[in-house]
């Protein structure tokens, strides 16, 4: 019976996943998966796992890992749901894991400096390969293919496992560290316009199916993604995404950009300024970015219809307090916007029983008030919630507090409120906090 119920368990995971709310997807972060640029998150698996987030009608929480052993372990503690990569559908894989169709396709090629700069030891054809160090990711299907290579070639190519992800081992080529690696096309041909010094003309397998990788057994779910992905690669949208990511000549702007971060570590020009500010409020400067790109996408000069300005989007009253105008320069809207914020955690800290949540309810203080929110609270404990409880709680009654019955309820102080704007705003910074923890370093 137990051993029934464990086959069963992965078969239900598509049920699980609707019910759980969210879609638990690994990725890994480079130049055409998984980045961030001035500020916002994209990247062609990025964009299509959205896209299939939408589809089930759940949220996607990702999770980053660069090391492929240890995605692939993850996959099998159930710890995700799918492993959302590039991932060459090989043999040995199929045994341990279900394949989605694929989702792209890719030649394997050969990384190395360009013939005018290393003449001797350019490499043409396969047959060349033999002798010759060549590093690649550890677990890879690279690794796969040139071992399978030595055997076809009937001599020994000497592989050299490393724990470091496909665009680290180019640029260690670009920099004469390394000779060889190997890659992607569509990965390498991006890479090409950021070091183009590099050569990838040698090609060292046929086109590969690249795909997604779901636990073996989780059919159902496997089933519904090759549904959509089959109806959705006929689509415009999916055209545009991949256009987007591999033949679009923006992409050489944003590899070159100071604020491309997987490269530099910078969210935006301000970086140094909200370093300093986010310690007044004690917060991580990385949150304080989120909240500045979802309030005025680090533009100083932004207005808002309702008046609010600058890069904390700060109310004419709320500037009025702090000594700050639609002159002020950013540092001063910055310090204003920061000082508000602590002054609502303070309100917060005296109103708050349990301060699990305190965070939440600060976010939605900064954007609608907190008024409002003290509103929230106060329908939740009539309505036996927990008032301390922002999930399922104070941000159901804040959502729905545009409706009469709700606004209207004798508790409420400050009357109705577009709850749908404070709700989606919490989420909308929490999820781009987690981005910019995945890319820009604490310090």
């Amino acid at each position: 019976m137990a051993e029934l119920q464990m086959q069963d368990k992965p078969v239900m995971e598509l049920k699980h996943v609707k019910l759980r709310g969210k879609l638990r997807v690994m990725t890994d972060y480079n130049s055409t998966n998984y980045f961030i640029y001035k500020g916002r998150t994209m990247g062609f698996q990025y964009d299509m796992l959205q896209a299939l987030a939408k589809h089930l009608g759940v949220k996607l929480e990702l999770t980053v890992n660069n090391d492929l052993r240890e995605s692939f372990e993850a996959l099998e503690r159930g710890d995700v749901d799918l492993l959302g990569m590039n991932l060459a559908v090989t043999n040995q894989r199929i045994d341990k894991f279900n394949f989605t169709v694929p989702h792209s396709q890719s030649r394997q090629v050969l990384i190395q400096l360009n013939d005018s700069i290393q003449p001797v030891s350019y490499i043409s054809n396969q047959s060349q390969l033999v002798g010759k160090d060549i590093h690649v990711s550890e677990a890879s299907s690279f690794e796969e293919r040139l071992k399978s290579l030595s055997k076809e070639l009937g001599a020994s190519i000497n592989v050299i496992p490393e724990k470091m992800e496909v665009e680290q081992l180019i640029s260690k080529v670009a920099s004469g560290e390394l000779k060889y690696t190997i890659a992607d096309e569509n990965v390498a041909m991006v890479n090409q316009t950021y070091y183009p010094e590099i050569d990838i003309k040698t090609t060292v397998s046929f086109p590969q199916n690249l795909a997604w990788a779901l636990r073996k057994g989780a059919n159902h779910l496997t089933q519904d993604v090759n549904m959509w992905l089959i109806d959705f690669q006929k689509t415009k949208e999916y055209k545009r995404i991949y256009r987007k990511y591999f033949h679009s000549s923006r992409i050489e702007a944003m590899l070159q950009s100071e604020y491309f971060t997987l490269k530099s570590g910078k969210i935006s020009e301000y970086d140094d300024l909200l370093k300093e500010k986010s310690q007044i409020v004690d917060w991580d400067w990385r949150l304080l970015s989120a909240l500045v790109y979802q309030e005025s996408h680090f533009d100083p000069k932004a207005r808002s219809w309702v008046g609010a300005f600058g890069l904390m989007q700060l109310m004419p009253e709320t500037a009025y307090r702090y000594d700050v105008d639609t002159l002020s320069p950013a540092r001063d809207n910055v310090d204003a916007g920061v000082k508000y914020l602590k002054y609502l955690s303070g309100r917060l800290d005296k109103t708050l029983d349990d301060k699990t949540d305190r965070l939440q309810f600060l976010l939605a203080s900064y954007n609608v008030g907190l008024g409002h929110i003290l509103d929230a609270r106060r329908l939740a404990l009539k309505n036996g919630k927990n008032p301390d409880q922002w999930k399922g709680s104070v941000d159901y009654y804040l959502l729905n507090k545009s409706k009469p019955e709700f606004f209207n309820d004798p508790v409420v102080k400050y009357g109705y409120c577009r709850g749908e704007e404070p709700y989606l705003y919490v989420s909308k910074i929490l999820d781009r906090y987690a981005h910019y923890k995945n890319m820009a370093l604490l310090e």
